[in-house]
């Protein structure tokens, strides 16, 4: 595939810019993201994404394209995990709402730019060290069976190291002061809470890379190709964060379906030079274990909250109230030896 000097520079461009229109215009203000406002952000950032898979279809072929919406999908499954470890750091540090969209759009900015080099990285080492890809196929596949073990107890995240290593070499203030990372007191710089934050955050998706990337390194080697499905999975981060944040346990089993994924994707390494899987059939069985783990998350989901109202409603069964109507459909407690009596529950 000739990926022209152009096309990167238009691509980075494209990037540069919506990010910029993203935090200089639409969140100029930092406030809180309410759910219609994540939707409609989430369903810009697809659009975009399938706009340019047709692009991609048109100009390269249909193989490049399925491997872009392959990868695609691959990595917008996975940054699930992602918004689950963000749901958690933004409570137990009680960041402000109307903080946690500045915290994403630089958590995110990060991650494209580590990412990128770590595509390029794992690219160029697969290209010249084939073997290297039975070790990543492996590891994915390691990574999958170990998603299925039960969830350890959660660590306490102002123990965790790059905490406890800014506090070291930063003087940190005791509270946040409103969006910002860095505030001056008494002609002294100090890191607010909200930069340790973004910097947990910055870590966190850096050892989600470590699994996301390899997984799309097994759909393709092409560096665009890898590189532009990260991105565009990556820029609707933060969407889908704020669209997910307050359904988290709704979607129980979706865990099992990105172990599912990681396996399958694992497993398509190791057999790549015996038996390699056809594109169209990887995207196939990525859809379709996607789609069962969301489908019976909301099953499940549905069944509870059923068999919990009707535990209530059993429980908390009102006396039966006797009410008298009179023939004109009046009801007067002094005529009830001459109306009708029905009783109503």
């Amino acid at each position: 595939m000739e990926i022209s000097t152009w096309s990167w520079i238009g691509f980075n461009a494209f990037v540069l810019a919506m990010l910029a229109l993203d935090l200089g215009v639409f969140h100029r203000q930092s406030h809180v993201v309410r759910l219609r406002e994540a939707l409609a952000w989430s369903g810009v950032w697809i659009a975009l994404a399938m706009a340019f898979n047709l692009g991609l279809y048109f100009t390269a072929g249909s193989k490049p394209a399925l491997e872009f919406l392959t990868g695609y999908l691959i990595e917008k499954s996975l940054s699930v995990d992602n918004v689950f470890v963000f749901a958690v750091l933004f409570a137990a540090f009680r960041v402000p709402k109307h903080c946690e969209h500045k915290i994403l759009f630089w958590g995110v900015f990060g991650a494209l730019l580590t990412r990128a080099g770590m595509i390029f990285a794992g690219v160029a080492l697969i290209q010249r060290f084939h073997w290297l890809i039975y070790v990543f196929g492996g590891f994915l596949v390691l990574t999958g069976l170990k998603m299925l073990q039960p969830n350890p107890k959660p660590a306490d995240p102002e123990k965790h190291w790059v905490i406890l290593l800014c506090r070291n070499l930063f003087r940190v203030a005791p509270m946040y002061h409103k969006d910002r990372f860095v505030i001056r007191q008494d002609g002294k710089l100090w890191a607010t809470p909200l930069l340790l934050v973004l910097l947990l955050v910055e870590t966190t998706d850096l050892i989600f890379a470590v699994d996301s990337i390899p997984a799309i390194l097994a759909v393709s080697s092409e560096p665009f190709i890898v590189y532009t499905s990260n991105v565009f999975a990556m820029l609707g981060l933060r969407a889908l964060y704020f669209a997910l944040a307050g359904m988290m346990d709704r979607f129980r089993y979706l865990k099992y379906g990105l172990a599912g994924i990681l396996a399958f994707v694992g497993t398509k390494m190791l057999l790549i030079d015996v038996a390699p899987i056809p594109i169209a059939v990887s995207l196939s069985v990525v859809v379709a274990i996607l789609a069962a783990s969301v489908i019976a998350s909301l099953w499940r989901a549905k069944t509870e909250a059923s068999s919990l109202s009707e535990t209530f409603a059993t429980k908390h069964d009102p006396e039966p109230l006797v009410v008298a109507v009179v023939p004109d459909g009046i009801c007067r407690e002094r005529e009830i030896t001459n109306c009708h009596r029905r009783t109503i529950v």
